[in-house]
């Protein structure tokens, strides 16, 4: 029996094989569901991380562990890589382990930050999830790699609009300019934003001065998912802060 007959082929969608693959599905799904549970808490707090980023992390993460579960299945079964009964059939995990790491600091290129504005997250899980499909294939779980490609693309399609009906705390980026000379006053600033239906996340002040200006860089999250104002009528609410020179505004995304 060669590895391209018909027989050999038929190994990797034998009843065995597809067992194999529904139970590796089924431990994908549950990890992309706990994983959805921990990224909603995040994306309720407004932080750049929410459900689709910890969900593919998850997921991925997942697929790479489950498999090493059921050596026998790989490549369609172990033996059709004997060699006469006598070589071992050689062992992916290491490979496995160069592909996600490596992958890794490729998806990190893309994650791009601009102040207290993070985005690209989102971007990067997939990238390291599409990584994942990729080992699925290699190893010769075709129909896992399958329904994980749609668990995935499901998650960057739907999951959004899913985030946007369940309650939630919308984060935005504020950097505040001011007059030399002045010193503003933080209690003034917090006012200002609770009248816009914001708050200052906790631990997220950056203060800058240069050339007697101060410069004040933070992420306000919004005390409810309908009480934050629209970005384009914050404006009229900032500029009654006493010796505001100039703002930038900018949604906090992922």
């Amino acid at each position: 029996m060669t590895q391209l007959s018909t027989s050999a082929l038929a190994h990797y969608w034998s009843a065995q094989e597809i067992v194999t693959n529904l139970i590796v599905f089924m431990n994908l799904v549950g990890a992309l569901l706990l994983g959805f549970v921990v990224g909603y808490e995040r994306s309720y707090h407004g932080r750049a991380a929410g459900m689709r980023t910890y969900g593919l992390v998850c997921v991925a993460s997942c697929a790479v562990t489950v498999i090493c579960g059921y050596p026998e299945a790989w490549f369609g079964g172990s033996e059709l890589l004997r060699t006469g009964g006598t070589l071992p059939a050689p062992d992916p995990t290491r490979v496995i382990q160069g592909i996600v790491t490596g992958v890794g600091f490729l998806g990190a290129g893309v994650i791009m930050k601009e102040g207290l504005n993070i985005s690209g997250l989102t971007t990067a899980a997939s990238i390291w999830a599409a990584s994942v499909i990729g080992v699925l294939v290699g190893i010769g779980f075709y129909g896992a790699a399958i329904l994980l490609t749609a668990l995935s693309a499901a998650c960057m399609l739907y999951v959004s609009k899913l985030e946007g009906r369940l309650p939630s705390r919308h984060a935005i980026f504020v950097d505040l300019r001011f007059q030399p000379g002045t010193e503003p006053d933080e209690g003034a600033v917090r006012q200002a934003l609770r009248n816009l239906g914001y708050e200052v996340a906790n631990g997220s002040f950056t203060l800058k001065s240069e050339g007697g200006a101060q410069e004040w860089s933070f992420v306000a999250v919004a005390l409810g998912r309908d009480l934050g104002r629209p970005l384009a009528e914050m404006p009229a609410g900032l500029r009654t802060l006493p010796g505001l020179d100039g703002f930038k505004l900018a949604h906090a995304r992922n």
